[in-house]
């Protein structure tokens, strides 16, 4: 099986170890999300009704876009990481096979 993702996110190991977590999102599921930004410091409503019939709205939408699907996360260490030269937005292919033989 191979999958496309994209680069959404690098991380520096938080124990200090010397390997770094690169994460990936469906593209479908970023394509999902590309709505206008939604500002939480900035919520402006003409009246009070305004404001109970769109709170909601408000909130579902912040919590879409902070969801952005699922994240596929990959721990490589600081050689692989190097050598792959993978970037924030970087299109990369994920392929997963299944080891046939016996034994572990």
């Amino acid at each position: 099986m191979k999958k496309e993702y994209i680069v959404v996110r690098i991380d520096i190991a938080q124990d200090g170890g010397p390997y770094v977590l690169i994460s990936f999102n469906d593209p479908r599921d970023i394509r999902r999300s590309d709505q206008p930004p939604l500002n939480p410091n900035v919520m402006a409503f003409k009246s009070m009704d305004d404001l109970m019939k769109n709170l909601q709205k408000a909130f579902s939408g912040l919590s879409h876009q902070m969801a952005g699907g699922v994240t596929t996360t990959i721990k490589m260490d600081m050689r692989e990481y190097e050598d792959s030269g993978l970037k924030v937005g970087d299109k990369v292919y994920i392929e997963v096979s299944k080891v046939l033989g016996e034994g572990v």
